[in-house]
């Protein structure tokens, strides 16, 4: 006489399963509303140079052999950059140091009203530069490896085509868009017959980070909604709650723009697509991303609504370097870098990659 279960019996205990997670569902929502959501210290680190509000970091080596050549991580000026360092288990940090890297990262931080002239000329010419320095000295080493992640890899790649022979060893890029014209809501709402960008940055100063989140928000307009949806679906499960709530609250945790900077942005980048054309010049120097030779990755998400493919897929055909390389990797473009979809796929690769061209 068979014992397997048969339709009524699976179908009763998909119904006793749903009834616990929906008493879990409720349980878990009064405790999700009612606490802060989780913190993390992240990895042990030391300021290793000030200046304003830019903190260059250096984490301390968990590894007792390290590999020669360092790693200086850039966000963009728009986010924080502990996307990079979220919890352990979800750190691309502390990944990194164990895998015998040392581990360098610049914070912008958040700008001061008087730091409103900002250009890109200071970010790429000016910070970039001095933070390669350091970085350099304090790990006795001319060569550093430089990872750059969406705005950031665009100020990294700026850099490196602005000085080619400072050392620079690697260069990694993460989604990082050039061609202007592929964020096309986003250059719809920014149309220079409407968008009056000298009122805005006169006006204001610093620009808050609600002119740009909002200008993204219409490429995936109801994102926010469906993620409501799924964090109601899965409040049974604590693993899945935690992490949406670590990345939740850094997407939500932007900071303003410099205003002379993202008049730059609008008007070079999204009206004329400078970069794209060869034609973009900063500080009298035109930046043209074919003098990049030293080895390159740029890592792309298969579903990244920030930066479409199209804003990023010019950029390995205009990087001059011999030695390089795009991989397209399933995810979005936060779980491109952070999360469970980074621990199995782009960490791996970029470990390996990073490894050869290291020693």
């Amino acid at each position: 006489m068979s014992t397997s279960a048969g339709p009524v019996d699976e179908l009763a205990t998909r119904v006793r399963t749903e009834v616990e997670r929906a008493i879990q569902r409720g349980i878990k929502g009064v405790e999700y509303f009612a606490s802060a959501g989780p913190q993390s210290p992240g990895m042990p680190r030391d300021i290793l140079y000030e200046k304003g509000t830019l903190k260059l970091y250096r984490y301390r080596p968990v590894a007792d052999e390290v590999y020669r050549v360092p790693v200086l991580l850039v966000m963009s000026i728009v986010n924080r950059p502990y996307i990079f360092d979220l919890t352990p288990g979800m750190s691309l940090i502390e990944f990194l140091l164990k895998r015998g890297f040392e581990v360098y990262m610049v914070d912008w931080g958040l700008p001061r009203p008087e730091d409103k002239t900002l250009r890109l000329e200071n970010y790429t010419m000016e910070f970039l530069p001095e933070c390669v320095r350091r970085v350099g000295i304090d790990a006795g080493e001319r060569d550093v490896t430089m990872i750059g992640y969406c705005f950031g890899g665009l100020l990294a790649a700026v850099y490196a085509a602005l000085h080619p022979d400072d050392g620079l060893k690697n260069l990694v890029c993460f989604t990082t868009p050039v061609d202007f014209e592929g964020f096309t809501l986003f250059h719809n709402w920014t149309d220079r017959r409407h968008f009056d960008v000298d009122r805005l940055v006169d006006t204001l100063g610093n620009v808050p980070p609600e002119v740009i989140t909002e200008g993204f928000s219409m490429l995936r307009p109801i994102s926010r909604v469906t993620g409501q949806v799924r964090l109601w679906d899965n409040m049974w499960n604590d693993e899945f709650v935690k992490s949406f709530r670590m990345f939740d609250r850094w997407a939500n945790d932007q900071v303003p723009v410099t205003g002379e900077c993202f008049r730059q942005i609008i008007k070079d980048l999204m009206w004329d697509n400078r970069l794209l054309k060869n034609d973009l010049m900063l500080g009298g120097q035109r930046v043209d991303l074919g003098r990049i030779k030293m080895p390159f990755l740029h890592a792309v998400a298969e579903h990244d609504d920030i930066v479409p493919r199209q804003a990023s897929q010019p950029l390995i055909d205009l990087v001059g370097s011999t030695d390089k390389e795009e991989i397209m990797l399933k995810g979005g473009h936060v779980s491109l870098v952070a999360g469970a979809n980074a621990v199995k796929r782009l960490w791996p690769k970029l470990d390996g990659w990073l490894g050869v061209r290291s020693i």
